[in-house]
């Protein structure tokens, strides 16, 4: 008999119209399933009481203050209250409007961390709210809005005392922070850091590691002043009249003249540069001598130039490359950039290779997904497109990759990313 009923097809088994009640339950039910919120654009609530017991504390360091009124001297206690990092400092101190003798009002400031703790709930968009100044209409960070902090660790960093009576560099070394900060973070090339930009990049912890390490040197990404010191000389060597702007005729002086010209030309085209722009129609600056590179832009150069597997530099090259701007490498386009790279290796009386064999050599290296084209996508995936780029560009690196053993090459490249390019070379060891 047990046989005879698990032999029944599985549907005998169902009592009948389950599915017919099921539905008219549903139907005439009054309330919604209830589905708990999984997705936090501003990170995840913390618990009320967490952000009373910060209002009441710091209600109370108010209370101890004259007038109510925090100075910029005695801020530091705020931060300590409000858990944030120490160099968070001035551009907090900034989000409220001062009172006339330069201090914080204690109602607006409190009346501030209450609204942004209302909806900024993670590290992330905390600071992109303190660095906007509490604009919640603009939900990211421009260049201009990291000045503060940046001068702060140059004021208070015991890594950077020395500079204090250098006041000339402080432009330039915030300057080149802020470019080294974008160039990292601002993945889209927007020149603006959305949060989730912010998220995905490791600034907010570098920013946290300035306070526990004394050598500035030693914090490698974005504020080390030796890395400052070589990028800056390098422009200063090329700036011939030292105005702040190079042309192509300066760029072409670069490391001996490696860079092809049609290479420079491309970008002095606007392919790259994100110089500010004069004029309804944005025309790039101009000189004499042409369009002008600006420092923030050099350094946007000198860093694709010197770690070509970046996934920033990447791009930077591609663009270059795209003369025609279709997202795709043509071997027009390589032909156009390989013909001036030929001539110079014959006038140097080096032996080239025609570029139908270059061509099926970085082809096979590049194995691009549709065949007779290569992508950006092409180039991200490939671990060897520094040799791709110097193949067509540069000169001087190109005879080095030749000369290296291909099989150490990847291991080679790790050496050189690890230790990059910012070792101090004699040149600049003599000025520094």
């Amino acid at each position: 008999m047990l046989l005879q009923i698990c032999s029944k097809p599985v549907n005998r088994l169902v009592p009948p119209n389950i599915h017919a009640t099921l539905q008219r339950h549903l139907k005439n039910s009054t309330k919604a399933p209830y589905i708990p919120q999984f997705h936090f654009p501003n990170g995840k609530p913390p618990p009320t009481i967490t952000t009373e017991t910060t209002m009441q504390r710091l209600e109370q360091v108010f209370d101890k203050m004259p007038n109510y009124e925090c100075t910029r001297d005695s801020f530091q206690v705020i931060v300590q209250m409000c858990q944030v990092p120490q160099y968070w400092r001035l551009p907090l101190f900034m989000c409220t409007q001062l009172t006339p003798n330069g201090a914080v009002d204690g109602d607006k400031f409190l009346h501030f961390w209450r609204q942004m703790t209302s909806f900024c709930h993670d590290a992330a968009s905390r600071f992109v709210y303190i660095m906007s100044r509490g604009d919640r209409t603009r939900p990211y960070i421009l260049p201009e809005d990291f000045a503060p902090l940046i001068q702060d660790v140059v004021d208070t960093h015991p890594g950077l005392a020395f500079l204090k009576e250098a006041a000339e560099f402080h432009s330039r070394y915030v300057h080149t922070v802020i470019a080294r900060i974008f160039y990292n973070v601002n993945r889209s090339w927007t020149g603006k850091i959305t949060t989730a930009e912010l998220r995905k990049s490791n600034l907010l912890d570098v920013i946290q590691l300035l306070e526990e390490e004394e050598d500035i040197n030693q914090i490698m990404a974005y504020f080390s002043y030796e890395h400052f010191y070589v990028i800056y000389c390098k422009f200063w060597e090329l700036d011939r009249d030292h105005d702040l702007y190079i042309d192509q005729q300066d760029l072409a002086r670069h490391n001996d003249h490696a860079l092809s010209s049609r290479m420079i030309e491309r970008i002095f085209s606007g392919c790259v540069t994100r110089s500010p722009r004069r004029g309804n129609n944005n025309p790039m600056i101009q000189g004499p001598n042409g369009p002008k590179m600006s420092y923030t832009d050099f350094v946007w150069f000198l860093l694709a130039e010197e770690d070509k597997s970046h996934p920033t530099a990447i791009e930077y090259w591609f663009r270059c490359m795209d003369v025609d701007g279709d997202g795709v490498l043509s071997m027009y386009e390589l032909e156009y950039f390989y013909e001036e790279q030929q001539h110079r290796m014959e006038s140097l009386g080096i032996e080239t290779l025609p570029f139908e064999d270059c061509l099926c050599q970085m082809l096979d290296m590049i194995k691009p997904a549709t065949p007779g084209c290569v992508t950006l996508a092409d180039l991200k995936r490939c671990k060897m497109t520094p040799i791709f780029y110097d193949t067509f560009f540069n000169l001087e690196k190109y005879m080095e990759h030749e000369q290296r053993d291909p099989f150490a090459q990847r291991e080679n490249d790790d050496v050189r990313i690890a230790k990059c390019w910012f070792i101090l070379d004699r040149s600049v060891i003599i000025y520094y």
